[in-house]
């Protein structure tokens, strides 16, 4: 018997599926070629490994999602592909910590961990943290997802008189509630455990953009387009963020959100995914078309043009060409809009 005629809808769904599950592939190798660069200590390159372990998981997870519309072919390539990718992080995170030639005793080699781990590893960490300096009153549960009564006692833990923030490097606290990090010392750029600061990374930090995270912030502003300037992050991970503002600055590479509510951002990058944002405002300039999944009340503009690099400028802007991959119809997704003229703002620091 001869299958069925696919319709309008499901070939859009598939190609859509195609663009997406190109980009995160592209991706994930990205990130992995950066690995060996980053540092060993201070669990930088476990952090970037643990991403990319709940990367590989989470796409093996939508293809099987995406097995209504996907031809039984389609998947078996992309089930290949993804083999393909947890292989090579394997053997990358193999080469860090090369076997013994001899051994009394046979032990679970950590560095196999299997796709099915990566949801376990994914929960035990939250990316950017210092295993060495854990807070551990602050839990890593997305604000927007806790009850009144946890929210509160977050905040509290946030709170400038009992939390442990963590900035790299370079703090200088003499501006009130105004930090200066330079990131001395350091190879990348970590902002996380922060409530009602500013943070306006230094000029000089641009040694330190080989990547940046930026996690568990509340009514905070950051700005770390100084050091980019000069040397753009290869890529940008923003988590669990409420009520704040962020300024990326310049992203070769990818910029990944994931929880964050009722924030601004502003960012230019190659390219743009976004999971579980609620009330958020981005103001973008992305080379590729912007993926958001999970998402409720996303508004998006342009970036101002003062924000964006000469170098840029002549580049093409799909800042509204967004793929919504939990929206599959024909028709506009209900999950993000244009974000109308007369309330745009261009992102002011006050000092």
């Amino acid at each position: 018997m001869q299958a069925a005629p696919q319709t309008q809808t499901q070939v859009d769904s598939k190609d859509r599926f195609f663009r997406y599950f190109r980009h995160e592939v592209t991706a994930l190798q990205e990130q992995m070629d950066r690995l060996n660069s980053l540092a060993a200590d201070g669990g930088e390159r476990n952090d970037a490994v643990d991403h990319c372990l709940a990367g590989i998981d989470r796409l093996s997870h939508e293809v099987k999602d995406a097995s209504s519309y996907i031809p039984a072919y389609d998947q078996r390539t992309y089930s290949e592909a993804i083999k393909a990718l947890s292989e090579k992080l394997q053997n990358t995170r193999q080469s860090f910590n090369p076997p013994k030639k001899f051994a009394f005793k046979t032990r679970k080699n950590a560095s196999a961990v299997s796709i099915s781990d990566a949801d376990e590893i994914a929960a035990s960490r939250v990316v950017g943290s210092d295993t060495s300096n854990t807070n551990s009153s602050f839990a890593p549960t997305p604000l927007n997802r806790l009850s009144p009564g946890e929210r509160k006692e977050q905040e509290a833990a946030l709170s400038p008189q009992n939390s442990t923030p963590k900035v790299s490097d370079g703090i200088d606290d003499a501006n009130g509630g105004v930090r200066r990090p330079s990131f001395s010392g350091v190879t990348s750029i970590h902002i996380s455990n922060h409530n009602a600061v500013i943070i306006i990374a230094h000029a000089s930090a641009s040694h330190a953009t080989s990547s940046g995270t930026v996690t568990n912030l509340m009514n905070c502003t950051v700005d770390l387009s100084a050091p980019t300037t000069a040397s753009p992050f290869s890529a940008l991970y923003l988590k669990n963020i409420l009520s704040s503002t962020i300024i990326t600055g310049q992203v070769s590479g990818a910029t990944h959100i994931t929880d964050i509510t009722s924030c601004k951002l502003y960012v230019t990058s190659r390219q743009f995914r976004m999971h579980g944002a609620k009330n958020v405002d981005v103001y973008l300039h992305c080379a590729s078309r912007p993926i958001i999944e999970d998402c409720e009340g996303v508004r998006f503009a342009p970036l101002p043009e003062e924000l964006v690099s000469d170098e840029l400028k002549p580049a093409q802007n799909q800042w509204d060409q967004i793929d919504d991959f939990k929206w599959l119809k024909a028709e506009q997704s209900p999950n993000w809009s244009i974000l109308p003229e007369g309330e745009r703002v261009a992102p002011v620091v006050e000092l």
